[in-house]
């Protein structure tokens, strides 16, 4: 959830003042302006942005980043073990052959390459040094990617849950759209589209909630389905909400049988997900968050704990969940590390067994399904 605040948090003294100056020209590049899809028969519209379809179950926001900021300076924050991530050598070949079999590659914090019905379609890509608007200062990363883009099989469709920087990367992106063969086709939330035109990628599907767009691929259609996350967008001081956030359902005929994979996004815990569940019956893998939480007064609004996402486990009805939106970039008070801890405690609690959702490993590929001979 980097936005201008936590990457000011982040940066040492001295850069500060040039940081707030590279910032300014970032934000007179880039103002939002009012969108052009507002539907007053919306619960989610407003005519200059955009608001979550509930109420946070924690009540009332508290957001005082000068309170996080003091209370950080107070406290002895624990330290990151990237070493503790988990890691593989990704199996490049499988990845760049593979035409029929239902797979899912971590590829580190929400992103990850799904290959779906013969397409392959990456969540959020995010392979840059940092998760910041300028390349020198601001949250970095701190476990390498496990592929380079170069390294990638041609992707087909990028999913973008919102413009947060760790979800949205601009040189990611550039780069996606000016790989061999032609950009793939961007799929993201109203307003996210004027930003990619102005980053010089015209290839984009914009969604608002709910809504449903068909890719055709070689194996069979695929179906891209964008949902309600509870969450908010930013990427300066000034445009919060003006751009849609969510999450994504996609949806083919796998081996002769529905398959269908779940993104949370980055979000808050909402009755959305029980809701989500309903319509769609439920998902052979969920990826949902399980980092960036803490301190807890200022995100749980936002951003669920371990906990919390094993309830929208449950909630969305997934037979297999991975906790994703951790091990790359330290965001927030708890480490990138925390989820190692944390999670299997929390599944205990709600009595989730323990290979139903997992920490993935880094670069390694699941086969979900293989399809028939």
């Amino acid at each position: 959830m980097p936005t201008i605040t936590s990457f000011l948090a982040a940066a040492p003294r001295r850069w500060r003042f040039p940081c707030l100056f590279s910032l300014l020209v970032v934000v007179l590049a880039g103002c939002a302006t009012p969108h052009d899809a507002f539907d007053p028969g919306k619960p989610h519209h407003r005519p200059g942005g955009f608001v979550n379809l509930h109420p946070s179950p924690h009540g009332n926001e508290e957001r005082s980043f000068l309170r996080w900021q003091w209370e950080r300076l107070q406290s002895d924050l624990p330290a990151d073990r990237p070493e503790r991530v988990p890691r593989v050598v990704p199996d490049i070949d499988l990845l760049r052959s593979n035409r029929s079999d239902l797979t899912v590659t971590w590829l580190g914090h929400s992103s990850a390459l799904w290959q779906v019905a013969g397409l392959n379609i990456l969540t959020d890509p995010h392979f840059g040094p940092r998760a910041s608007p300028v390349p020198f200062a601001g949250p970095r990363r701190l476990t390498p990617a496990p592929l380079t883009i170069e390294q990638l099989p041609r992707i087909d469709v990028v999913l973008i849950s919102h413009n947060h920087y760790d979800h949205l990367d601009a040189g990611s992106v550039q780069a996606l759209a000016r790989q061999p063969g032609g950009s793939p086709l961007f799929i993201v939330p109203l307003g996210v589209e004027r930003w990619m035109a102005d980053a010089g990628v015209s290839r984009t599907q914009r969604m608002d909630w709910w809504e449903r767009h068909v890719v055709p691929g070689p194996a069979g259609p695929v179906e891209v389905h964008f949902v309600p996350a509870h969450h908010w967008s930013s990427r300066t001081p000034w445009d919060r909400g003006s751009t849609l956030w969510g999450g994504f359902v996609v949806q083919a005929v796998v081996a002769g049988e529905v398959a269908r994979l779940y993104f949370a996004g980055d979000t808050g815990y909402a009755p959305d997900f029980q809701e989500i569940g309903r319509r769609f019956g439920g998902f052979d893998l969920s990826m949902i968050p399980v980092g960036c939480y803490l301190p807890r007064w200022f995100m749980k609004s936002i951003h669920v704990d371990e906990e919390e996402a094993v309830r929208i486990h449950l909630d969305v009805r997934s037979r297999l969940s991975w906790g994703v939106h951790w091990g790359v970039f330290r965001l927030c008070d708890d480490p990138i590390d925390g989820p190692m801890d944390k999670l299997p405690a929390a599944r205990d609690r709600l009595a989730v067994p323990v290979d139903a959702f997992v920490l993935p490993v880094l670069g390694q590929t699941r086969v979900l399904r293989r399809a028939a001979p």
